[in-house]
């Protein structure tokens, strides 16, 4: 009867968030199709470090941007030791504006992206500032339908979440936790018509903003030590009063956020400990995240009466169409939703990996300590 309590218990939350899904995502709005080139003046902002295998497609992607022909691209070169610099010095484009920072100790306080992002938008000339990952690809439209429904909608930020790709088995299992996790959970049309720095949810792959917006904050300098800053930056934005937005940007900009399995453990474990604020906040997320998505497949295999598996059965099928509403909607792969269990279980174990990390000051991230 304990098993079955349980079990019950897990099923009811995957059905709730798996009901909450299926409204939340008809509030989910994507970047519309622009008709006529922007008049106001664009800079967007890629910090790069070490990023020799994708800097020259990202780059040339946003040199390909159409309806914005006022646009300025500033490539902050962050101590790379690859060749990343010498594969920006062949790009030849008069709208292209290359920083070469050292590769040496950060100011006191700063982490390297925010630091990055800070030095480069000082050099920035646009009205709007889109902060773009040295591994994303955008279409051809991706900055001026995002720019357009920045400014048609009256937003300070907007953060349209690209498609995550994946290769690897770990990438599999838990990329596609990076969207679904706030589709799934974050009441949508509310956050964006609220300043609660709770409903925040944000991707530092794909960014935009107003300029005036990020000036006031005093822009990365507000979130200088933040491991995940791009939150952060939307909470300080909320701070100040201004409106933001989380969208589907999957058919504009598409990342590959981590290759290969070692990638995904460093990537996870240098920022996960800081996700949830604090150890009592994590506890809890990943306590309800293994009850709702865990304990009802556990008792769907191993329960030995047939109500608890029936129940059981219940609740590992509400967590797969949680996940596959989100997959179908953001073209990601629909047979990892059947995997939801293991992804939650996967994540779980980043979790512990980072804190672990983190308490013995182990972590790190492409040769800084985090």
């Amino acid at each position: 009867m304990v098993m079955r309590r349980i079990v019950s218990v897990g099923s009811l939350a995957a059905v709730g968030i798996a009901a909450h899904t299926a409204v939340n995502l008809r509030k989910l709005r994507r970047p519309a199709p622009v008709t006529a080139d922007l008049d106001e003046p664009i800079s967007v902002i890629i910090p790069a470090r070490n990023e020799i295998a994708h800097i020259e497609a990202t780059v040339r992607s946003v040199l390909a941007q159409e309806r914005v022909p006022h646009l300025q691209v500033i490539v902050l070169d962050d101590g790379s030791t690859d060749g990343t610099g010498d594969v920006l010095a062949s790009i030849d484009d008069p709208r292209l504006l290359i920083i070469s920072m050292p590769d040496a100790e950060l100011p006191q306080g700063w982490l390297g992206k925010p630091y990055a992002c800070y030095r480069a938008s000082t050099m920035a000339t646009g009205e709007i500032l889109v902060f773009v990952d040295a591994d994303v690809l955008l279409e051809p439209e991706a900055v001026a339908s995002t720019a357009e429904h920045l400014l048609r909608e009256g937003m300070s930020l907007v953060s349209p979440y690209p498609r995550q790709l994946a290769g690897s088995w770990l990438e599999y299992l838990v990329q596609p936790l990076v969207t679904w996790s706030w589709a799934a959970t974050m009441p949508l049309g509310w956050a964006r018509r609220t300043q609660r720095t709770s409903l925040s949810a944000a991707n530092g792959q794909f960014i935009a903003m107003t300029a005036s917006a990020y000036r006031r904050i005093d822009g990365h300098a507000a979130v200088k030590a933040e491991v995940i800053e791009d939150v952060a930056l939307m909470r300080a934005v909320k701070t100040d009063g201004g409106l933001t937005e989380t969208m589907d940007g999957s058919q504009i900009a598409q990342c590959r956020m981590y290759e290969g399995t070692n990638s995904v453990v460093n990537g996870y474990s240098k920022s996960l400990w800081a996700a949830f604020n604090g150890p009592a906040g994590s506890l809890a997320v990943n306590a309800l995240l293994v009850g709702a998505f865990v304990v009802p497949a556990v008792g769907m295999i191993t329960a030995r009466d047939r109500t608890t598996r029936r129940i059981g059965t219940l609740g590992y099928a509400a967590g797969v169409l949680s996940r596959a509403l989100v997959a179908q909607r953001t073209g990601e792969s629909l047979a990892a939703a059947a995997a939801q269990p293991v992804s939650i279980a996967a994540f779980t174990a980043l979790n512990v990996i980072s804190w672990r990390r983190h308490l013995t000051g182990t972590a790190s991230w492409k040769g800084r300590a985090v």
